[in-house]
Parts: C-alpha cells; sequence; structure tokens
C-alpha cells in the first residue's frame, strides 16, 4: 500500500475516484468543478490538497483536504474534505491509513486539529471513524 500526495499525472486517477464519492452520494458537479478544483489541488500557492491510496500500482482511495485558519487557534486547522475508498477494497484498512496520512500531513505542519463531517446515513463510514477519532455533539447548518 503506497499513500502519497497526488501529482499532475494522477488526474485520471482521482477524476475517477472523486466521481466514483460522488456517486455514493448521489450527487455530481459540472466539469468546471471538476478542472478548477484539480488545478487548486496542484498549484503550490492553494492550500488545497489530495491523496490517492496505491495498492499494486492501481489507485483504489482518496482523501481531499484544506487548511485553513480558525478564530479559536493561531495555527491552521485541516478540514477532511472527502474520503472515498473503492468498495472492492474496503475492509483492508485503507480509510484508516488515508485519514492516517492526513493527520500525519498536519503534524508535519504544525496544525490545531484535523476534522471531518460525515452523513448521518453513513454508518459503515461511522464505524471506522468512531474508532480514530472523537466523535463531536456539533451539527451541521448550512443556507
Amino acid at each position: 500500500m503506497d499513500i502519497r500526495l497526488v501529482e499532475a499525472e494522477d488526474k485520471a486517477d482521482w477524476s475517477a475516484l472523486w466521481e466514483a464519492y460522488l456517486t455514493f452520494y448521489e450527487t455530481s458537479r459540472p466539469p468546471e468543478v471538476y478542472e478548477k478544483t484539480w488545478d487548486r489541488i496542484i498549484d503550490p500557492n492553494e492550500s488545497m490538497y489530495s491523496a490517492l491510496a496505491f495498492q499494486d500500482g492501481k489507485a483504489v482511495g482518496l482523501v481531499n483536504f484544506l487548511y485553513h485558519k480558525s478564530f479559536w487557534d493561531i495555527e491552521e486547522r485541516i478540514y477532511l474534505n472527502d474520503l472515498y475508498v473503492d468498495s472492492t477494497h474496503r475492509g483492508l484498512s485503507i480509510g484508516k491509513k488515508l485519514i492516517k496520512a492526513v493527520e500525519k500531513h498536519g503534524s508535519e505542519h504544525n496544525v490545531a486539529s484535523v476534522y471531518w463531517l460525515t452523513s448521518t446515513d453513513n454508518a459503515q463510514a461511522q464505524v471506522l471513524y468512531d474508532k480514530v477519532a472523537t466523535r463531536t455533539s456539533f451539527i451541521k447548518y448550512q443556507v
């Protein structure tokens, strides 16, 4: 298992996994969102990142995350935006390894915390999340 930040030549692998992730959540985005998101990920001046998990040379997992400032800390925080493992590779601790890779990235950059959201009906993901993180009592609102 190899986990690393994406490189320009990983665009097809990243796009396929992100498309599968969006399909899992029964949503889609227009092509220009894919392009702009990809451009931001590979732009060294942006604070958006993505890493892929490879098994036997095949991309089987994806994590997208971004750094942001906070009113509560001096150090930045990491928001883990997207986490996806190909359905044929679930149960192999790939999701956990991707989360740990983000934690390591944050540790190397002195972040205050790493956090994420998940759907209330994503019970399978919550089993993993409950093992690697602390569930908070916050509820998301959106306008």
